[in-house]
C-alpha cells in the first residue's frame, strides 16, 4: 500500500524523486487506509491534519493539496490551507517565489470559492500589500462580478481604500468613484471631497451643482443646502478657469434669490469670479448692483467694504506699476489734440481711480439710506433722514419728497406720514415759493390719512403758514372751510355709523384740535359774535373739554358778558363730572364772588352747597375754604362756623387737622375760648369716620392742654393729658411724656406726679401686649421672678379712644391665679416683693409697715429717681425746696387739688380713716373695690 501512495504523491508534485520526509510513517498508515476506503470524508482529512499538526511545513502542505484535490468545494479546508500559507510568507520579500505561489493558490481556490466574500477580501488585501495596481483592480472587478449585489458593500469599502492610495492614478480613481456612486449616490460628498483634494475643481463644481439642484439629496455629514451653496460659490469663484462649462452667473443669482441670509457673500463671490477672469468693469457693475439691491445693513457693509478694498487694491497696483516703468519712455506728443486718445492712451488713469473711490465714499450715506428704505419703504423717519442727506441740493430734495409721499402708505406707515407733506410744503415756503406750498397743502388735505388728528395738523400748519405771511383772512377762511360738516347728515346714530366707515375727511369737523385753533383765530381776528358762534358749535358737537369751557368763559368775561359766562360754566358743569369739573367749580365760584361780592349772597350759597354736595371728600377741602371765606367776608360768622363744622366731618382724614386749625383760628377770632373748647372737645371725642387720626389727636390734645394751662385751668389740662396718654406709647412718643412731666413739675405735687408715672407704666404695659417685645425672648430663658404687679386704672377713663381698661382687666384676670409669677416683658407698676426662700416670704409683715390700703407701692429705684428728677426741675424753675431722700419728707408748695381729679378715691380714704386697719390688698382687689365705690 505504501509504495502506491508514494507514487501517487510523486505524480501530484511532479518530482521524479521522492523526498523521504514526505513519505508516510507507520503512525500514518491508519489514516491512509481509512482515506483509501473513503477519500471524500472531510472529517477524516481534518483528523489527519490535526494529528500531523507538528509535522514539517512541506508535509502539511502536501496533505492540504491531497485533501482539496479530493474535496475542492470545502471552504473549511481552503480557509485553513490559505491561512497557513499566509503565515508561511510572513516576513518574506514581495518578490519571493512563495508569495507568487500563494497568489496562485488563491486563484485555484477562487475557482470553486468564487462565491465566498471572505476569500476575495483576503486575496485583495494580499494584492494591495504587493502594490500590484492593475492586477489588483482586475481582481476587484472580477470580485464584483462574481459576488451578489447584497455583498458588494464589503468589497467597495476595500476598493475605495485601494483607490485612495497616493500612487493611484487620478483618472482610475475617478472612474472607480463614478461606478461607486451608481450604487451609493448618497456618498457624493465623499467624491467631492476627493475631487477637491486632487484639484479636480471642475468636476467638483459640477457634482456640487447637481447636489444643490437635487431636492431629494440628504447630506450624510449634516450639511444644509445653504452650506453646499456656499461651497459651490467658493469653488466657482476661486477657480473660474476650470469651471468654464458652467453658467456661473445664473447659478449665483439663483442662490441670491433663494438664500436671503447670505446675499452679501454671494454678491461678493460673483464679483470675485469676474475679477479672477479679468473682467474688472463687470465686477464693478456686480458690486453696484449688490449695493442697490441688498436689504440688510450687514450685507451692505460686507459688499461696500469689499468694493472699497477692491478699488484701493487697483489704485495700489496701478501706482506700483507706474513706479516700475522705465524713465526713458517716449514722451507724449505735445501736438496731440486728444482726438486719438483711445489709440494713444498710456493707462495713467490714477486720478480717475482716486476720484471714483472718493465718489464711492461720499455716496455711502445715500446708499445706506436706500438700504433702510428697502427694508421698510413706509418708515417716515428714514425719509426725513434721506432728505437731510441732500442738504444744499434742492432738486434732489424735491425728488426725495415726491418719492416719499408717493411711496408711504398711511395704513402701513411707521411714524406720522402727514409730517412728510408738512415738511414738503415748508421746504417750498423756505425757498419763497408760497404757491407751490399751497398746492402741496391742498394735496395733503385730500390724502386718506389714518388718524383724524393728522389731517387736522395739516390744516393747522397750512393756516399757520398763511399767518406767517400776514394772510389773516385766508387763514381764517381755511379754518372755516376745515370745520364745515359734510353736506349730508342724518340722525345721530346713522351719522355715527357713517363716520366710522368714512375716511378722516368726513370726521374732520369733530376734531378738537382744529376747533381749538379756529377759536384762537376767531378771538384774535374775528368778531365776538363769530367767536361765540364757534364756541357754541363746539358745545353742540359735544367735543368740548373743561379747558374749552374755561376759555369760553374767560373770553366772555373779557367782553363784560358776565351772566353769559356763568351760563357757560353751568353748561360745562352739566357736561362733565368729578374730578374733571374741579377747576370749573373753583373758577366759577371765585369769579362769581369776585363779580357780585355780597350782593347775591344766597345765590352764592346755593352754588357752594351744590358744589360741595356733588364733590367727593378728597376734592371738597378747597370748596369748603372758599365757602367759609365767603361767609367770613360777606356773610355771618355763625354760618362760617357751620361751614367749618361740616368741613371737618367731610374732608379726608389726612386733611382734617389742617381744617381744624383754621376752624380753631376763626373760632378764637370770632367767639373766644368757649367756642374753642367746644371745638377741641368735639375733635378729641369724635369717632370714625369723623374723628382725626391718633397722631393728629395727640397734637390737638397737647395744644388744648397748653390753652388750658395758659388760662390757669390746671385740672382741665391734667385731665386732657390723662385722656391723651392712652394714645402715646412711652417708648416712641417721648415728647408727649416729656411735656406732661414738665407740666407736673411746674403745676403738680407729689401725688399727681406719682399718678402720672403710674399711668405711664400702665400705658407701656398695654402697648407691650400689642407690639412685639424682644424682652419676652430674654425673659423666657432667665429665672422667673415672683412678685405682685400693681397697675393703675387711669388709662381706662370715659371718652378715651383706645379701650385700655378691657386689656388691663384681662391682664389682671390672667395674673390673679398665680400672683407669684411674673409676666415676661410686663413692666412692673409697683414694688415686687422678693425673698431668698419661701419661709421668709411666708412671714407676716410688721404692723408698722401696714399703711393705707389704697396707697400705690412704687419701685424705690425707679420712682424715687423720677421724683428726684422732677424736684430738680422744679427747683431750677421755681426755686422750690428739693425732694428729700428715701427717709426725708418732701418740701413742696402745696395747692388744693380738686376732688374731681381723684374721683371716689378721696372719699373712700376719709370714710375708712377711723376704721380698723384692714390687711394689705392686691392690685386686682383694689381695682374691684374702686369700681364698686364708683
Amino acid at each position: 500500500m505504501a509504495p502506491g501512495l508514494v507514487e501517487q504523491s510523486a505524480a501530484q508534485t511532479g518530482h521524479s524523486t521522492i523526498d523521504k520526509d514526505l513519505l508516510p510513517e507507520d503512525a500514518d498508515l491508519l489514516y491512509e487506509e481509512e482515506l483509501l476506503r473513503n477519500p471524500y470524508s472531510l472529517r477524516m482529512w481534518w483528523r489527519y491534519l490535526e494529528a500531523r499538526k507538528d509535522a514539517a511545513q512541506k508535509r502539511r502542505f502536501l496533505l492540504y493539496e491531497r485533501a482539496i484535490s479530493a474535496l475542492p468545494g470545502s471552504y473549511k479546508l481552503w480557509h485553513a490551507y490559505l491561512k497557513e500559507r499566509r503565515a508561511a510568507i510572513r516576513g518574506l520579500p514581495l518578490n519571493h517565489s512563495a508569495v507568487e505561489g500563494l497568489n496562485n493558490t488563491y486563484e485555484r481556490a477562487l475557482v470553486s470559492m468564487h462565491k465566498m466574500p471572505r476569500v476575495w477580501v483576503e486575496y485583495l488585501e494580499l494584492l494591495m500589500s504587493q502594490q500590484k495596481l492593475t492586477h489588483t483592480r482586475h481582481v476587484f472587478d472580477r470580485c464584483l462580478c462574481s459576488l451578489p449585489i447584497t455583498q458588494h458593500d464589503r468589497i467597495w469599502t476595500l476598493y475605495l481604500r485601494f483607490v485612495m492610495q497616493p500612487d493611484m492614478p487620478v483618472e482610475t480613481a475617478l472612474r472607480v468613484y463614478r461606478r461607486y456612486l451608481k450604487l451609493e449616490p448618497s456618498h457624493t460628498e465623499e467624491y467631492i471631497a476627493y475631487l477637491k483634494s486632487k484639484g479636480s475643481w471642475g468636476e467638483a463644481a459640477k457634482k456640487l451643482a447637481a447636489v444643490v439642484d437635487d431636492d431629494t439629496f440628504r447630506s450624510l455629514e449634516g450639511k444644509s443646502k445653504h452650506q453646499l451653496w456656499l461651497e459651490l460659490c467658493d469653488i466657482i469663484t476661486r477657480h473660474p478657469d476650470l469651471v468654464r462649462g458652467m453658467k456661473v452667473d445664473a447659478i449665483l443669482r439663483s442662490g441670491i434669490r433663494k438664500f436671503t441670509d447670505e446675499v452679501g457673500r454671494l454678491w461678493t463671490s460673483l464679483a470675485d469670479y469676474y475679477i479672477r477672469r479679468g473682467l474688472i468693469e463687470k465686477a464693478r457693475d456686480v458690486y453696484e448692483e449688490g449695493l442697490t439691491t441688498v436689504t440688510t445693513v450687514r450685507d451692505f457693509s460686507l459688499i461696500f467694504d469689499t468694493l472699497t478694498q477692491f478699488e484701493e487694491s487697483l489704485i495700489g497696483h496701478k501706482m506700483a506699476q507706474m513706479g516700475d516703468e522705465s524713465e526713458d519712455e517716449t514722451p507724449d506728443n505735445e501736438e496731440d489734440d486728444g482726438r486719438n486718445f483711445l489709440l494713444s492712451d498710456d493707462g495713467k488713469d490714477i486720478d480717475l481711480r482716486i476720484a471714483r473711490l472718493e465718489h464711492l465714499m461720499e455716496r455711502r450715506p445715500e446708499l445706506l439710506s436706500s438700504v433702510m428704505l428697502r427694508q421698510n419703504p413706509h418708515a417716515v423717519h428714514e425719509w426725513h433722514k434721506r432728505v437731510k442727506l441732500f442738504e444744499g441740493n434742492p432738486t434732489r430734495q424735491i425728488l426725495t419728497y415726491t418719492e416719499a409721499v408717493k411711496t408711504v402708505d398711511a395704513d402701513k406707515a411707521v411714524g406720522k406720514p402727514h409730517t412728510l407733506w408738512v415738511a414738503f410744503a415748508k421746504f417750498y415756503e423756505r425757498h419763497g415759493d408760497i404757491a407751490n406750498a399751497r398746492v402741496i397743502f391742498d394735496k395733503a388735505t385730500q390724502v386718506e390719512l389714518k388718524y383724524m388728528d393728522d389731517l387736522a395738523t395739516v390744516w393747522c400748519e397750512w393756516a399757520e403758514m398763511e399767518l406767517r405771511h400776514k394772510n389773516f383772512k385766508r387763514a381764517l377762511s381755511l379754518m372755516r372751510q376745515a370745520t364745515q360738516p359734510p353736506a349730508t347728515l342724518g340722525t345721530r346714530q346713522a351719522m355715527g355709523a357713517a363716520e366710522r366707515e368714512s375716511p378722516v375727511q368726513g370726521r374732520l369737523y369733530r376734531s378738537l384740535k382744529l376747533w381749538t385753533f379756529y377759536c384762537d383765530l376767531e378771538e384774535s381776528l374775528g368778531t365776538p359774535e363769530s367767536t361765540r358762534a364757534a364756541y357754541d358749535r363746539i358745545m353742540e358737537l359735544r367735543i368740548a373739554t373743561p379747558q374749552i369751557i374755561l376759555n369760553y368763559a374767560a373770553f366772555l368775561q373779557e367782553h363784560k358778558f358776565w351772566e353769559e359766562s356763568f351760563k357757560v360754566y353751568e353748561r360745562g358743569l352739566s357736561l362733565f363730572k368729578w374730578p374733571h369739573v374741579r377747576d370749573l367749580w373753583q373758577t366759577y365760584l371765585s369769579h362769581f364772588v369776585q363779580r357780585y361780592k355780597g350782593t347775591k349772597l344766597e345765590r352764592a350759597r346755593d352754588l357752594f352747597r351744590q358744589a360741595i354736595d356733588s364733590a367727593p371728600p378728597k376734592d371738597s377741602k378747597q370748596l369748603f375754604l372758599q365757602y367759609a371765606a365767603l361767609e367770613e367776608t360777606y356773610g355771618l360768622a355763625r354760618s362760617a362756623m357751620e361751614v367749618y363744622d361740616r368741613a371737618v366731618r367731610t374732608v379726608v382724614d389726612k386733611e382734617r387737622l389742617e381744617v381744624y386749625n383754621l376752624y380753631l383760628a376763626r373760632a378764637t377770632q370770632f367767639f373766644g375760648v368757649g367756642k374753642v373748647r367746644e371745638i377741641y372737645e368735639t375733635a378729641i371725642e369724635a369717632e370714625a369716620p369723623y374723628g382725626v387720626p391718633d397722631e393728629d389727636c395727640k397734637k390737638m390734645c397737647l395744644r388744648y392742654a397748653k390753652l388750658e394751662r395758659g388760662l390757669g385751668e390746671v385740672d382741665r389740662a391734667r385731665a386732657i393729658y390723662v385722656h391723651a396718654s392712652a394714645m402715646a406709647d412711652p417708648r416712641r412718643d417721648t415728647a408727649f411724656w416729656a411735656d406732661w412731666n414738665a407740666f407736673e413739675v411746674a403745676h403738680g405735687n407729689e401725688d399727681t406726679f406719682r399718678e402720672m408715672l403710674r399711668i405711664r407704666r400702665s400705658v407701656a404695659a398695654s402697648f407691650s401686649q400689642t407690639h412685639f417685645n424682644t424682652t419676652i425672648i430674654d425673659a423666657a430663658t432667665a429665672p422667673v421672678t415672683t412678685g405682685t404687679v400693681e397697675a393703675g386704672a387711669g388709662a381706662g377713663r370715659e371718652g378715651v379712644k383706645r379701650k385700655r381698661s378691657d386689656e388691663m382687666a384681662a391682664l389682671e384676670v390672667d395674673l390673679a391665679p398665680e400672683p407669684q409669677a411674673a409676666l415676661p416683658g410686663f413692666l412692673s407698676a409697683g414694688v415686687v416683693q422678693q425673698s431668698d426662700n419661701t419661709q421668709t416670704a411666708a412671714k407676716p409683715k410688721p404692723a408698722a409697715m401696714a399703711a393705707n390700703p389704697e396707697e400705690m407701692e412704687l419701685d424705690e429705684m425707679d420712682e424715687e429717681a423720677e421724683v428726684q428728677e422732677g424736684a430738680q426741675q422744679a427747683r431750677e424753675e421755681e426755686e422750690l425746696p428739693s425732694f428729700g431722700g428715701s427717709g426725708e419728707e418732701v418740701q413742696l408748695q402745696q395747692k388744693a387739688v380738686p376732688a374731681a381729679v381723684f374721683g371716689g378715691v378721696r372719699e373712700a380714704e376719709e370714710e375708712e380713716g377711723a376704721a380698723a386697719q384692714p390687711p394689705t390688698l392686691g392690685a386686682l382687689d383694689r381695682f374691684k373695690k374702686r369700681k364698686t365705690q364708683s
